[in-house]
């Protein structure tokens, strides 16, 4: 049987939160909590096992933890008591825990000591995001937000080795089974040949950044070629406010960098461990501890592309004894699996004082709730010092004198029931004024309240509750501000905040921009004009890009989707143009041709056409006999035509005289 990969290659299953198991059986959790304290519990006994403070903790806290491999101890015994020593020290013991830091250190503390072992500093400006150990070599990994990637080396405590990685921060890292490989995660993936440095594949990754690293120990189903320790090995990474848990396969031509299969989940993971028995045809055991406290195990076969998320096969939660109303939940902190694959090992309650137990599931029903008796809550108790000043006891009857000069009257203290009695007099004439709460709840601060002349809430009333919502951190007084939906009163309101509040304002508008979709339709008007009215100040600005690194994402992602949607649009939009037309066709009625009313003449239609023609006869006949009267009757047209006649004859005879 063999474990996660993070087992093999040394620091445990992959964590993203304070805890972490040791590599192994997991005898031994380390825990980080919020002060800077590291503890390390025994998971058998649940004792506090050590308790480690670093000098540094209040300003340098704890980053990130992982566990050194198992090694045999080397210690310097004489040589009559060497083969004593031997079988002692035969078997393999953890040792050393290594703890980064926010101010870019690495701590190594050992667990046999029960004391810090060494420091190594000069590799990172930045906080630490994840640390790794390799298995064979005396040495380990570690990223940070500086861009780097640092080689140390333990013996010596120098570094061997530093890189740049990424354009931004280096968010995860995770060594391949055989050692020669390293995985490295911003947003996107990278694998990297530890022997030239160089990058070996890249990978699409997540549009957040990735938060966990884990490679998956079985050897990939094809047989025809040898297999060089990475080609064809699967691996799976979860990325921060991603409820997805994706699985991608290191191929041989490269071609393929997008996920091969995910598994959906209910939060982001905090605590991955998976478990494989070696065999092909065995599914691969998944166990993933979200931010929300539940716990969700998968069972899969690696066997290439799937399309469809899937889904759990168990879900597990813990909460307390009681009623239905009384009953609490219990956060799950972390889990990993146990030898015979089948009972899992996990860790709740909270991190200052976890409560580990093993458990074995029944997978067959899709959700598990386990009742435990367990104390949500840590009572701070401080110890009275013993003190030798004591307070007298003054009775009624006591009258104390107060130092005076002689002669003249001392002043005294008035005694206990006059000291009363004056107390009693000073309510009762207190008793008509209004209390604090009543006077607060007079000064009601409801924006709807607030209006001016016009009516309409006044922007300098905005502005000033916007500035005081996002210096005191109360989400009702912003989300009533940024429900304003008028164009006019979000860019007065804008122009009017101070410089200091962009940055508070746009990272409260990144948050609602995750939300309901009708909050990020409106969040987008606000963020239209702080990038429009406050460009010159976020452009100087140093440190800009991490600050806005999830709005930026944001932006691509949902940018990336707006060409398929445009035309998804215009198909949709013909479709739809389509079946109005053809039901608008339908809907008109057939026009009635019949006539409504018909008028019909006395004689026929024969007989007009008969008269007709008749009178177009006796018409022409009558126009000619006129025309001949006229001709006779006018005597012009008798001398035009001797004249005519005349010049005939002379065109003839002068006609006969050329010819001549």
């Amino acid at each position: 049987v063999s474990r996660g990969s993070m087992a093999a290659v040394g620091g445990g299953a992959e964590s993203c939160g304070g805890c972490a198991f040791s590599p192994g059986s997991g005898l031994c959790l380390a825990a980080a909590g919020a002060d800077g304290r590291i503890r390390v519990w025994n998971t058998q006994s649940g004792g506090l096992r050590h308790e480690y403070v670093p000098s540094s903790h209040l300003s340098a806290t704890c980053s990130c933890l992982s566990w050194a491999p198992p090694r045999r101890l080397r210690q310097e015994v004489p040589q009559k008591k060497k083969r004593r020593s031997e079988d002692v020290n035969r078997d393999e013991e953890l040792d050393l825990l290594a703890i980064g830091t926010a101010v870019g250190s690495i701590l190594l503390y050992s667990i046999v000591k029960g004391e810090l072992q060494s420091k190594l500093g000069g590799g990172h400006d930045s906080k630490v995001n994840c640390v790794r150990w390799h298995q064979e070599n005396d040495c380990l990994y570690s990223c940070s937000d500086d861009k780097h990637i640092v080689e140390w080396s333990v013996p010596t405590g120098k570094v061997k080795c530093k890189w740049k990685a990424e354009k931004g921060s280096v968010s995860c890292l995770c060594l391949s089974p055989d050692g020669k490989m390293l995985l490295s995660a911003g947003r996107g993936i990278k694998l990297w040949d530890l022997e030239t440095k160089e990058v070996y594949r890249k990978f699409t990754g997540h549009a957040t950044t990735i938060s966990s690293l884990t490679f998956v120990t079985i050897r990939p189903p094809s047989d025809s070629q040898p297999f060089d320790g990475t080609t064809g090995l699967y691996f799976l990474s979860g990325a921060v406010h991603d409820r997805l848990l994706n699985v991608w396969q290191v191929r041989s031509d490269g071609k393929d960098k997008n996920a091969v299969l995910s598994f959906t989940l209910t939060d982001e993971p905090i605590y991955v461990d998976l478990t494989t028995s070696g065999d092909r045809e065995d599914p691969v055991k998944l166990a993933v501890v979200c931010r929300d406290g539940q716990m969700h195990l998968f069972e899969h076969i690696l066997n290439g592309y799937c399309k469809k998320p899937l889904s759990p096969t168990c879900t597990v939660q813990i909460a307390t004894s009681g009623r239905v109303t009384d009953a609490r939940p219990v956060p799950i902190l972390a889990a990993t699996f146990c030898f015979d694959r089948q009972s899992i090992l996990i860790a709740y309650s909270n991190v200052l004082h976890p409560i580990t137990e093993r458990v074995t599931l029944n997978t067959t029903e899709s959700n598990v709730c386990l009742v435990r008796d367990a104390q949500m809550t840590l009572a701070l108790t401080t110890e009275t010092a013993v003190t030798k000043v004591k307070t007298p006891i003054v009775t009624s009857g006591v009258k104390v004198l107060m130092p005076g000069v002689p002669g003249h009257n001392t002043s005294m203290k008035p005694t206990l029931m006059e000291s009363r009695t004056n107390e009693a007099k000073r309510r009762k004439g207190t008793e008509n004024e209004r209390s604090i709460e009543e006077r607060l709840c007079t000064m009601d601060i409801d924006v709807m309240k607030m209006k001016s002349k016009s009516g309409l809430p006044q922007t300098d009333s905005f502005a000033v509750l916007l500035v005081q919502g996002l210096e005191s951190s109360d989400s009702s007084i912003i989300n009533k501000v940024l429900q304003t939906k008028k164009d006019s009163l979000i860019k007065t309101t804008v122009a009017r905040l101070p410089v200091p509040a962009v940055v508070p304002l746009l990272q409260e508008i990144t948050k609602r921009l995750q939300g309901h979709p009708y909050s990020a339709a409106l969040m987008v008007k606000w963020l239209k004009a702080v990038l429009t009215l406050h460009a010159s100040y976020l452009s100087t600005l140093p440190n800009l890009i991490p600050q806005l690194g999830v709005l930026y994402q944001l932006m691509e992602s949902r940018v990336k989707t707006l060409q398929k949607l445009s035309r998804l649009h215009g198909k949709l939009f013909l479709l739809v143009a389509q079946v109005a037309a053809s039901e608008k066709a339908q809907d008109v009625s057939s026009v009635d041709q019949t006539a409504k009313l018909v008028y019909e003449e006395e004689s026929s239609s024969e007989e007009n056409s008969e008269d007709d023609l008749m009178a177009d006869q006796e018409s022409d006949e009558n126009w000619e006999e006129d025309e001949e009267e006229e001709r006779a009757d006018d005597p012009k047209m008798h001398i035009n035509k001797e004249i005519s006649e005349d010049s005939g004859e002379d065109m003839h005879t002068g006609n006969e005289s050329e010819e001549e």
